[in-house]
């Protein structure tokens, strides 16, 4: 006959705490059902469905105590550690007055006490028991022995009658020799009422015998110590009370002075995040906290603004050059659109026409095909593509843009001006387009000055911040150009005729190709006044380092020769 499995007693599981320590029975065999039962419940920070590192939860004091504004917090903290030092010296001085009021009442006791007892003792000598004169004093006095009735000897009755009767102890002789030098306190009979007594054996006479199992107990009142004890916590109690009101006064003063910085702080974020970017925190000692968090809050904004007018201005430069693209591109598509639908419509009935309309559409297509070249060059330039570099004299690129000028313009005067001792002026850069930076400037010079004026290009070496550079200036003698332009010459489509002619044929990009060649080059472009009249164009390029200067060059070739000095002088 078989039989089913054997059940086995185990814990509950530890997911339902109404079962924790209960045993439960299931037919699953011990290893089968995972670790062995423990009674502990689970922790709460490590139980299932709670990650070990979850952060376990805060306490409704701790949640109610980090709403609390800051400034409240300090002042409380402040308050709390003032009324706390206060309470502690407070205390300190009352227990520290405490004590030295009982070390006097003991020495009393011990001194002027036993004088006054053995005085009277003296006195009475053996009738002690039947002796009636009691002095005025604030001692209570008694005598104690086995069989008989205690016997006061000093009691004044205001004094008993203020502090009540001292409820003095029953010793034996051997309690009474322990103590005989140790003052102790006892109770009164009136409510809060207490003394300090000391007890000794009993002689009488200054060598009389010892009075067998007789004892005296003289005590003095505490009442006054307490009372004085009383008034110094009052007086602390009241004094620490005004002293924590005016520390949680200037506290908060002082809290709300430090903190007033945060809450500009505060008012110049809610004014930036309203959009005005040029808010800044007020300036503070940089040796404070508050300081250096404004001085780096200052610098962070600074850049922020600067970064938003850089975004800001990028994006209009960058509607300004669509739009002047696009405007650049329209008339010359126009033109080519209208003459083809003059010759679509029949209009043009002569060869003369005919040949005159395809003059036209080419003038517009060549003038297409400079202005996306011009594009496509600023294009490559903005991607940062170096070209080739090697060697390059300044001087032959002057020399070949003067001859180019020269072709083009017989009537001119040119002229090529060294502005050193001579010799070769080598920079490391783009022959190709180092080239199209003396050609933009010389056919610019051309192109805005009257026809025949002369017009100059000056080559030599110079000494820049960098170390030695090669400068080249293009030098005209036209009308030249207003201050107010000269700082918006090289941005792109910008003509310094506000009527924004083509007659003259730029496209408007020329002088912005020069200066990101000049900038991808590592160098600076710049115009001056010529003297006399006119514009310079300057540009300041590093020389090759791998170039010494030559101080016993030759002098320029036979093809520099011929492009130095008057040519087409007329």
């Amino acid at each position: 006959m078989s039989t089913g499995p054997v059940p086995h007693v185990r814990g509950s599981r530890a997911g339902d705490p109404r079962t924790w320590g209960q045993p439960t029975v299931t037919d699953e065999p011990p290893d089968a059902r995972g670790p062995a039962w423990s009674p502990e419940p689970p922790d709460a920070g490590t139980g299932p469905g709670r990650p070990d590192d979850a952060p376990r939860p805060r306490g409704a004091l701790a949640a109610r105590w980090d709403a609390v504004p800051l400034r409240a917090r300090l002042v409380a903290v402040i308050v709390v550690l003032l009324g706390a030092g206060l309470t502690l010296a407070g205390a300190t001085s009352a227990t520290l007055l405490g004590d030295v009021l009982v070390r006097q009442i003991d020495d009393k006791l011990l001194n002027e006490g036993a004088q006054q007892v053995s005085a009277y003792l003296r006195e009475a000598q053996e009738d002690w028991e039947d002796y009636t004169k009691t002095p005025p004093s604030d001692y209570y006095a008694v005598i104690r022995s086995a069989g008989r009735q205690d016997t006061p000897l000093l009691a004044n009755e205001y004094t008993l009658a203020e502090y009540g009767t001292p409820a003095i102890p029953t010793l034996t002789m051997d309690e009474v020799l322990e103590r005989s030098t140790v003052p102790y306190t006892i109770a009164s009979d009136r409510h809060r009422s207490t003394w300090r007594a000391v007890t000794f054996p009993m002689t009488y006479g200054e060598s009389g015998p010892l009075v067998q199992d007789a004892y005296v107990t003289v005590a003095l009142p505490l009442r006054d110590n307490v009372q004085a004890i009383r008034g110094l916590a009052l007086t602390l109690v009241s004094s620490g009370a005004a002293l924590v009101l005016l520390g949680a006064i200037v506290g908060g003063w002082a809290v709300q002075r430090s903190l007033r910085p945060l809450r500009e702080i505060e008012g110049t974020a809610a004014a930036i995040a309203a959009g005005d970017l040029s808010r800044r925190v007020p300036e503070a000692p940089e040796q404070t906290e508050v300081g250096r968090l404004g001085a780096a809050l200052n610098g962070m904004l600074a850049q922020i603004e600067q970064a938003f007018d850089a975004r800001t201005a990028s994006e209009a430069r960058m509607r300004r050059f669509v739009a002047d693209a696009s405007h650049e591109l329209r008339t010359p598509l126009a033109a080519i659109r209208g003459y083809a639908e003059l010759y679509r419509m029949g209009a043009l009935t002569t060869k003369e026409q005919v040949d005159d309309t395809i003059r036209r559409i080419e003038g517009s297509a060549t003038r297409m095909g400079s202005l996306v070249e011009d594009l496509l060059a600023l294009a490559r330039l903005d991607e940062g593509r170096r070209g080739e570099r090697a060697p390059v004299d300044l001087t032959v690129l002057a020399v070949d843009a003067l001859n180019d000028l020269r072709a083009l313009d017989p009537t001119r005067t040119l002229r090529l001006v060294r502005l050193d001792t001579g010799g070769p002026c080598i920079v490391h850069g783009d022959d190709r387009q180092l080239r199209q930076v003396l050609a933009n400037l010389v056919g610019n010079a051309a192109r805005h000055t009257p026809a025949g004026s002369p017009v100059e290009v000056a080559v030599g070496r110079a000494d820049g911040e960098g170390g030695p550079c090669g400068v080249v200036e293009v030098r005209d003698h036209g009308p030249g150009i207003d201050a107010e332009h000269v700082a918006r010459v090289f941005e792109r489509f910008y003509r310094v005729d506000a009527s924004r002619t083509r007659d003259s044929g730029g496209s408007g990009l020329g002088m912005a190709i020069v200066a990101a060649i000049v900038d991808a080059h590592g160098g600076t472009v710049g115009i001056e006044q010529t003297p006399g009249g006119g514009a310079t164009v300057r540009v300041q390029l590093p020389c090759d380092p791998a170039d010494p200067l030559d101080e016993d060059a030759q002098d320029p070739g036979p093809e520099d020769e011929g492009a130095t000095g008057d040519h087409g002088a007329r």
